[in-house]
């Protein structure tokens, strides 16, 4: 997970002492506080963030993040203590933390928390904003993180990130889009806190998308789901496309076959013509070898008619 990446140089410093077996609770009196009446303001957007956070981070044993409970940070007066609604540290031994100690006692983990973020509602805005900003500067806490999922009606303002510099903080640059949408870049996380209108997200920044785990297994079911069907798709073209080859080829063979038959056709024709036209011809000259076979005979009778009247004729003078 990269985000440890952004602490640098520290030494994991484990918790050793189990403060319930060891009976190593500090000796004073806890002040409860009062119930807070309008917490249910706060809940959408703390569940939201916090839950993609405490995500983020579940796998990495050097990453403690919580929303619950106080960060002492006077180890002889349990009542100097503060409940950030959500909280990261960085390089420590989440799992003895966890296991350990009642709360996050800084005296035990070694550092104050890296990370916090609050989340307002009428009845918190104003300890936000003062005692409890003032609070993590002065404790060291590097980046503070405030979010008024009411669109600002608490804070003033949707979104601040305010980071450690020189012992002050300093506010990060938001970026506001022209849809009204705000990002805003967390160097410590290297994550953007997103607002679009509605309710906040984290993304990556090297994606632009949501780091929602559900959401990245939605989008990659789609994705899958997507591509099934675009194979599916891809393979009846390829049927389509073959069926249509072979009926233009089935075609293209009627055609061909079509020429022929239509070719053998014609010559036959042609031939029938031919002979028809050489029996003419032929009747033709049959006709007149007959016609001139029958004028020779008219004449060679003829001839012999005058040879016989002259005949006679010479018998009749003698």
């Amino acid at each position: 997970m990269a985000a440890t990446k952004t602490i640098k140089a520290v030494t994991i410093k484990p918790v050793t002492t189990n403060a319930f077996e060891n009976k190593t609770l500090p000796d004073i009196f806890y002040e409860d506080p009062e119930p807070i009446e309008d917490a249910l303001q706060q809940q959408p957007t703390l569940n939201r963030l916090t839950t993609l956070l405490l995500d983020y981070y579940k796998d990495d044993p050097e990453v403690f993040v919580m929303n619950a409970g106080f960060v002492s940070y006077n180890r002889a007066n349990g009542n100097d203590r503060v409940a950030p609604d959500c909280y990261i540290t960085f390089g420590v031994d989440a799992e003895g933390i966890q296991e350990n100690l009642p709360n996050f006692w800084i005296w035990e983990t070694g550092k104050v928390p890296d990370f916090v973020l609050e989340v307002a509602s009428e009845s918190t805005a104003a300890n936000d904003l003062g005692r409890k900003r003032d609070l993590y500067q002065r404790l060291g806490v590097a980046e503070y993180w405030r979010f008024d999922g009411r669109g600002g009606k608490y804070y003033g303002e949707i979104m601040v990130g305010e980071r450690l510099v020189d012992g002050e903080y300093q506010r990060y640059q938001l970026q506001i889009a022209p849809d009204g949408s705000i990002r805003g870049y967390s160097e410590l996380l290297d994550l953007e806190f997103y607002w679009d209108g509605a309710e906040f997200d984290i993304l990556d920044p090297r994606t632009g998308k949501t780091i929602d785990k559900y959401e990245i297994e939605r989008e990659a079911h789609l994705l899958e789901q997507e591509a099934h069907l675009a194979t599916q798709a891809r393979a009846r073209e390829d049927i389509l496309a073959a069926e249509t080859r072979a009926r233009v080829e089935r075609q293209g063979r009627i055609t061909a076959e079509d020429r022929a038959l239509a070719e053998r056709e014609r010559r036959i024709l042609e031939s029938e013509a031919r002979i028809t036209s050489e029996a003419q011809a032929q009747a033709e000259r049959q006709a007149r070898q007959a016609a001139e076979a029958q004028a020779r005979q008219a004449q060679e009778r003829e001839r012999e008619l005058l040879a016989e009247i002259e005949r006679l004729r010479r018998t009749n003078a003698d």
